[in-house]
């Protein structure tokens, strides 16, 4: 074909306003570049390509690459179409007649172009992944999202079709991705190429060559398997220690608890106020003499008021604005933010973690607004180092924990673990632990986290978990509330990590601080007869620790997430691809959370198999759908027969 150039593995494709380069990316897996100007660069984000062998045809009228299962063909008009042995499942539409119109760009301000590409909508088909956000949506066929990260609403640019394929969008500009029932779009409005991966395969395979491209999570530590407690917030050293010394008294296992945020003199500080915490380490030795690992909370967030201030800004270590003073949020007066895309950011900022927190005894860090959280949200407004923000925004979270990551290996540190509120195609690699931000305390929220989940393990991030209870609005002097914690508690010890955050209805005298805690989150906060029933809950988590261990691992080697939608290991079940409230939990065990209110009976679909039921060891029959009940103190979970994990219930 005229305007095509063929070498080893790549293929070169001409045409008035865009270069066009098609190359192998790893197993089954295909790579587009589109580059509007006509020029090519390497460009590859927190991509890593894999080397791929590719076979290579060229024809009169079109030319193809076959990588494995994966082929595609390029037409003289530009028209791409994915074929996964040889039967269609991605094909470009026209935006005009007589087959024109593939792949839009328009020029905008400094090189940048906004671009779009515009795919046939395929019959049938489900599509799952896009990080989280509380949309209530388990199969996202039908849905459009915006491709940008807030509070509560983390995007990774990845989905997974159940026609057996998977779609990495390699490009962190703020966008919107359309995967309507007439056409799939994506779209972004300042990039400077259009840059996309298609891999073929079913869930295992896929999601493997995923990790591949876009990095293996450590292993996940021991300390970290167990149960997290944690609530805004801890307002003294005293009042810290005090609940991890009860929960060692009733001998309840406590792995860690967490100091949450105002333990601070002044945001971008970084260290604890002496009036309130005034001997960290003696603190920590306390903790780790109990078996309890310390987690702080930090922001990224600083103001005029922080001894760190002055010097971070002479040294274009904040983020910037091209207009208006550079002060993006205000909590307690405006706040700048921290630039974490800027390598003298990330080693000046950690380099203040260890001297006041780490070297004091704190075990890991929780990197809290870690989007980071602006507002307006006008990105565009915004000047990092790596580019403008609509340009680049979704990389803070990626550049957060790696600056985590590396400060601690630095350290010697094996395998840290960081928690955060963001993430972006690749974190997974930098031991980012995400959870879902400031939700709800509601069963709606619940309902709808458990199929977030579900879609975040799809994109790669295998270490993930959620408030237990929902952030803000829970009363735990409320029946109702009372039985919300409960089922999520029973959802959080089927979770990668346990942990129950939130801000609690505050009864009685508050505190008189700048930020005063809410009411009490620890387990005895919600009665005596509950309290028996959470701490049996704990209790059975800690049974579950090997299993969960071995299956970290297997999430470090394979990139298989533990908490996956049932179609990942029965694909060739149709019913598994509906089935967003219930999971897989690792190889053995099916959980099905109840998530609405006063619920004890749930209707559960067993695949191929035989089952045990885990509260009374009745044998069920895979294939079919069954009522299940479960009474508040009881959960609905089965084993696969012959497991020995059922010994853990």
């Amino acid at each position: 074909m005229n305007n095509v150039t063929i070498t080893e593995n790549k293929i070169l494709f001409s045409r008035a306003g865009e270069l066009v380069r098609l190359t192998p990316c790893g197993e089954n897996a295909i790579r587009f570049e589109g580059f509007p100007d006509g020029r090519e660069f390497d460009e590859n984000f927190t991509l890593m390509p894999q080397k791929a062998e590719a076979v290579i045809t060229d024809g009169e009228y079109f030319v193809t690459m076959t990588v494995g299962s994966n082929t595609v063909k390029l037409e003289r008009s530009g028209k791409l179409t994915f074929y996964k042995d040889g039967k269609t499942i991605i094909e470009e539409k026209p935006e005009l007649t007589f087959e024109g119109g593939y792949r839009f760009y328009e020029n905008t301000a400094g090189g940048l172009w906004s671009m779009r590409e515009t795919f046939k909508a395929q019959q049938g088909e489900h599509i799952y992944g896009l990080g989280h956000e509380d949309s209530n949506m388990f199969d996202l066929k039908g849905c459009s999202f915006d491709l940008r990260n807030v509070n509560a609403k983390c995007t990774i640019p990845y989905i997974y079709s159940s026609l057996g394929y998977g779609f990495i969008w390699n490009n962190p500009a703020i966008g919107n991705a359309e995967l309507s029932n007439n056409r799939t779009r994506w779209s972004v409005g300042a990039a400077r190429k259009m840059d996309y991966v298609v891999i073929t395969g079913n869930p295992r395979s896929v999601t493997a060559t995923l990790a591949d491209l876009t990095g293996h999570a450590p292993v996940m530590p021991h300390w970290a398997t167990g149960f997290w407690q944690s609530r805004l917030r801890y307002e003294t050293q005293e009042e810290l220690l005090e609940v991890a010394r009860r929960y060692k008294k009733e001998n309840i296992p406590l792995s860690v608890i967490v100091c949450d945020y105002f333990h601070w003199t002044e945001q971008g500080d970084y260290k604890f106020d002496p009036l309130y915490w005034p001997d960290p380490e003696k603190m920590a030795q306390e903790l780790h003499d109990m078996g309890t690992k310390l987690m702080v909370s930090t922001w990224p967030t600083i103001n005029g008021g922080s001894e760190n201030y002055n010097y971070m800004r002479d040294n274009n270590m904040l983020i910037r604005t091209s207009r208006g003073a550079d002060r993006v949020f205000s909590f307690y007066g405006w706040q700048s933010e921290i630039d974490v895309t800027n390598p003298a950011t990330r080693k000046f900022v950690f380099g203040k973690l260890k001297q006041n927190y780490l070297d004091n005894g704190v075990d890991c860090l929780w990197f809290d607004e870690a989007e980071p959280e602006i507002h307006p949200e006008h990105f565009d407004n915004l000047i990092m180092y790596l580019g403008r923000g609509d340009e680049v925004a979704m990389l803070y979270p990626y550049y957060y924990s790696k600056m985590a990551y590396d400060g601690f290996k630095e350290m010697g540190v094996e395998n840290p673990v960081t928690l955060t509120r963001c993430a972006y195609l690749g974190s997974q690699k930098f031991g980012s632990l995400v959870w879902s931000g400031d939700i709800p305390s509601t069963f709606e929220s619940l309902k709808s986290q458990v199929k977030a989940g579900l879609n975040m393990a799809m994109c790669g991030i295998v270490w993930w978990n959620t408030d237990i209870g929902g952030f803000y609005g829970g009363d735990t002097e409320k029946e109702e509330y009372r039985e919300l914690f409960i089922r999520w508690f029973q959802y959080g010890v089927f979770s990668p990590v346990m942990r129950a955050h939130g801000h609690r209805q505050k009864h009685g005298e508050r505190s008189k601080l700048k930020e005063a805690s809410g009411g009490g989150n620890e387990i005895w906060s919600y009665g005596e007869e509950n309290f028996e029933t959470l701490k049996d809950l704990i209790l059975l988590r800690e049974r579950l620790r090997p299993y969960i261990e071995k299956h970290m691992k297997t999430a470090s080697e394979k990139g298989l997430p533990i908490m996956r939608a049932m179609f990942f290991d029965y694909s060739d079940d149709e019913i598994c691809y509906t089935l967003g409230e219930q999971y897989m939990f690792g190889d053995d065990i099916i959980f099905a959370p109840i998530v609405n209110r006063g619920q004890t009976v749930k209707t559960v679909y067993l695949p191929k198999g035989e089952w045990i039921l885990t509260k009374d060891k009745r044998e069920y029959k895979g294939g079919s759908s069954y009522e299940v009940e479960a009474a508040i103190n009881e959960f609905i979970a089965f084993v696969k027969k012959g497991s020995n994990v059922i010994d853990c219930f």
